[in-house]
């Protein structure tokens, strides 16, 4: 009975090893290597991966792509998500009726919303062209116009993860006690200063985590890019998570994309531990 939780334990930790660590070991191995798929054969090549990586133009758009990406998606989607959040708490007549509306796009994979998305975007027989042209409006080219096709995935990106924000907020403002609102009131308190002043520095913990996990999350996206655009026009799209999967799925170069991926990974780590200094510093 005692050795019970030993087991469970023990079990966990080689789950952990095979399906976490070991990959993990491995990518940074094989960032070190040139791989020859046909024969199976490893080369070490020191740092010539990554010296490949960071001398290609391609790596370069698809890190600045991405920071691009993820800032303008965090961001947006912690803004929105606070501005429904606060919303919400105040409708507490309908507020549960409200809730499973507001997270309702977060239910849906992430195959369905693309498609969904990419038929309204359609050029010549999607709705949004169409309500454009009956307004009088030209159309847009949504996911191959270079200057457009970005906002667009991060409409997407928001209108489906933005619900995540918001159940974060929500409980975070629903947190907050409300005695030091009425106090504030008796004072003469004004709604901004009230905002300002008591819910901005008492929701920090939950901004910076809702920041983190967005951060995290936008940094790796690879479905809605690949499913939207393949990373075209030419190269306006690509992202650092397609650059690897081309890179080691399509032209076979296991090393490079290894490579990338380690440097993916530091880029993750560093932003991580910015949130997290930022959140243990409360």
């Amino acid at each position: 009975m005692e050795k019970t939780p030993y087991l469970f334990l023990s079990l966990a930790i080689i789950l952990f090893i095979f399906l976490t660590l070991y990959p993990i070991i491995d990518v940074i191995y094989l960032s070190f290597h040139k791989y020859d798929f046909i024969t199976g054969e490893k080369e070490f090549i020191s740092l010539k991966g990554y010296i490949s990586c960071i001398e290609d133009p391609i790596f370069r758009t698809s890190i600045i792509n991405t920071l691009y990406f993820s800032l303008t998606a965090t961001f947006s989607q912690t803004l929105l998500g606070l501005g429904i959040a606060i919303l919400v708490n105040r409708l507490k007549r309908i507020r549960k009726f409200l809730i499973p509306i507001v997270i309702a796009p977060n239910l849906l994979p992430v195959v369905v919303v693309v498609s969904a998305w990419k038929l309204l975007m359609d050029y010549d027989h999607g709705l949004l062209n169409y309500i454009l042209k009956s307004l009088g409006f030209e159309k847009i080219g949504w996911l191959f116009d270079p200057k457009i096709v970005w906002p667009s995935i991060i409409l997407i990106d928001t209108w489906q993860w933005t619900p995540i924000c918001f159940l974060i907020l929500l409980a975070g403002l629903q947190s907050i006690p409300k005695d030091l609102y009425e106090v504030a009131m008796i004072d003469g308190a004004s709604s901004i200063s009230l905002f300002f002043n008591i819910t901005l520095p008492l929701l920090k913990p939950q901004l910076f985590l809702t920041l983190l996990l967005r951060s995290i999350d936008t940094f790796r996206i690879f479905e809605k890019v690949y499913l939207l655009t393949g990373g075209g026009p030419g190269i306006a799209t690509e992202t650092i998570s397609t650059y690897i999967f081309k890179n080691g799925l399509i032209f076979f170069e296991l090393g490079k994309a290894s490579a990338a991926s380690v440097l993916m990974t530091l880029i993750i780590i560093v932003v991580g531990i910015f949130y997290i200094m930022n959140i243990m510093k409360r």
